[in-house]
């Protein structure tokens, strides 16, 4: 598989690598994003296995509480202009409340629901378009339920660049859960807790740092308390509980939900056009391509 510079420069973000070395890694793994990002690692050449995707498409996350029922959910545009626009910010509202009150179980089925202005949600939003005069899509949304003996933490960074919605149970302090919340967009995890880790990941990760290890030369006998050792690092990256708190990094999450009389049970983060790719624009191209129409 012949290897492109958009395969190199996707590479590179994914991994911190040289490109060179990024090259190097697509074409001993015939073009393989995620066997090239192991080669990297397993050599000592990637500073991190990222693996987040490239943020591009535009828009906001938004975040509605009521009672012990909670929403959070992104809508897209097509650039940020308009996202800071008011009718979008209205629409994305509206949306909020609509999908607290009828709780869909999909964005598909949401779609097909009937808003209280007699409007399906699709219509809503298709009026919306021939407003503004931009696509707009609702891209996604989770309803959380809470006991009475349980606080939400919400939180919104930049505007709604990055959304967190986390659920503490054992606590009605909202500012504990948004503290919570403050860190979870900040250091980005990927479950609660170890046992959320599946056990494929774990051996995964567990195969990537032995072969690490051996590469760099170890001997045998200790690589195996060395890739556990490692191991543990692991969790720290992307498990809530073992993560160093952004607010006093003395402590774990982990000690300070305790300390609190509290338990993380659950958190979703978004963050604006993460997974979606950008349309890659070459103006000089396309003014070229309208001259030769």
């Amino acid at each position: 598989m012949a290897v492109t510079a958009q395969m190199v420069k996707e590479l590179r973000e994914k991994t911190g690598a040289g490109m060179l070395d990024c090259k190097k890694a697509l074409t001993e793994t015939n073009g393989n994003m995620e066997e090239a990002v192991d080669f990297l690692r397993e050599k000592g050449m990637a500073s991190a296995a990222k693996k987040a995707d490239r943020i591009a498409a535009e828009g906001t996350t938004f975040i509605l509480s009521e009672g012990n029922k909670a929403v959070i959910l992104e809508v897209n545009a097509e650039t940020d202009f308009v996202a800071k626009n008011d009718s979008f910010q209205e629409l994305v509202k509206q949306l909020a409340e609509h999908l607290l009150k009828n709780n869909p179980a999909s964005v598909e089925e949401a779609l097909e629901q009937k808003m209280d202005n007699g409007q399906s949600v699709s219509e809503y939003i298709n009026s919306a378009i021939a407003k503004i005069g931009e696509k707009i899509t609702l891209r996604r949304f989770e309803v959380k339920t809470k006991s009475d003996h349980a606080a939400f933490g919400e939180y919104l960074h930049m505007g709604g660049k990055i959304g967190v919605l986390t659920v503490l149970e054992g606590t009605t302090d909202q500012a504990v859960a948004k503290d919570v919340a403050m860190h979870v967009a900040a250091i980005n995890p990927k479950y609660v807790s170890r046992d959320q880790v599946s056990a494929e990941e774990v051996d995964h990760e567990r195969q990537v740092l032995t072969q690490q290890a051996l590469n760099e030369g170890k001997p045998e006998k200790i690589v195996e308390k060395m890739v556990e050792g490692r191991l543990g690092k692991f969790f720290e990256q992307i498990c809530l509980l073992d993560q160093s708190f952004v607010k006093d990094p003395d402590q774990k999450v982990r000690k300070f939900v305790e300390a609190k009389g509290a338990t993380v049970t659950d958190f979703v983060r978004y963050e604006v056009g993460e997974g979606l790719e950008k349309r890659q624009e070459n103006f000089a191209d396309e003014v070229m391509s309208q001259i030769k129409k």
